[in-house]
């Protein structure tokens, strides 16, 4: 779940031999990104290791998504923040209660099977058994849904990538599309896939990696801070001081496969936004 919003898979993929730890030194090298947008996203914050093109913007932190009108943005100052749960500046606007419906692909080209249909039903009900200002709703018609699931291109699957996501506008609107990795099926339980669902959910409603300072909590390998960025890092009252791979947020950096329903600090993080 690297989050930014990807997840990356510390558990080896059926066709794959390698880990997590070693999936991330494959992207180390950036992929026709120029020079001068590199140097944005580090200036704005972001590690710079990894970048890579995709149709959308640019994929970074191995989840998420920079759209090129992102980038053109009015800068804003940089916020660090500590060991803790955080979110970003901006937050999808509810006016008291707010419904998101969301879209995925059954039949046709790049469709999803029925196990990722209930994956998304899963994820969908843990957010909506918390009572929120924010409840989500599974469409069948793609132009009315807020956040359409579409399938990761076959090259970002192959390299280990679980999903990725971006966060609101700044008109309070979640982001609008959620990447999955359609080769899993066969590897996660319905419950491992609704997490990493969940987990990119969580990126398109504001929130960020419970260990953005050191992925290396849920990753492994040596520590890495994915770096401070102007999106925001802001500390969610309530929330720990620290971040355990045991503790089991579901918006840690990466996943083993196994189910992580919210844990009380998750559900303390989106009773405070929400």
């Amino acid at each position: 779940m690297n989050g930014i919003f990807r997840f990356l898979p510390m558990l080896a993929l059926v066709a794959l031999t390698f880990s997590a730890c070693q999936k991330e030194n494959l992207m180390d090298e950036p992929s026709d990104v120029p020079q001068d947008v590199i140097d944005q996203l580090s200036q704005m914050g972001f590690n710079p290791e990894g970048i890579v093109k995709i149709d959308r913007g640019y994929l970074i932190e191995r989840d998420i998504i920079i759209t090129e009108a992102f980038l053109q943005q009015e800068k804003r100052p940089v916020r660090v923040p500590g060991m803790e749960q955080y979110h970003t500046d901006n937050l999808v606007s509810t006016n008291g209660s707010r419904n998101i419906t969301m879209y995925i692909k059954t039949s046709g080209f790049r469709s999803f099977s029925q196990f990722y249909v209930d994956a998304l039903d899963e994820a969908i009900s843990r957010y909506n058994a918390e009572n929120l200002k924010v409840s989500f709703t599974r469409v069948t018609n793609e132009s009315s849904a807020d956040i359409s699931v579409t399938k990761l291109n076959f090259l970002q699957s192959l390299i280990g990538v679980l999903g990725s996501a971006g966060f609101p506008d700044a008109s309070g609107n979640p982001y609008n599309e959620i990447l999955l990795n359609g080769t899993l099926e066969n590897s996660f339980s319905v419950e491992g896939m609704a997490t990493v669902i969940a987990h990119e959910m969580g990126h398109c409603i504001g929130l960020r990696h419970t260990d953005y300072f050191d992925r290396s909590i849920s990753c492994g390998g040596s520590a890495s801070d994915e770096g401070a960025s102007d999106i925001g890092a802001n500390h969610i009252p309530g929330t720990p001081t620290g971040a355990t791979a045991a503790a089991g947020s579901y918006m840690l950096a990466c996943t083993d496969g196994s189910d992580r329903p919210f844990n009380q600090d998750d559900q303390t993080a989106l009773d405070y936004l929400y």
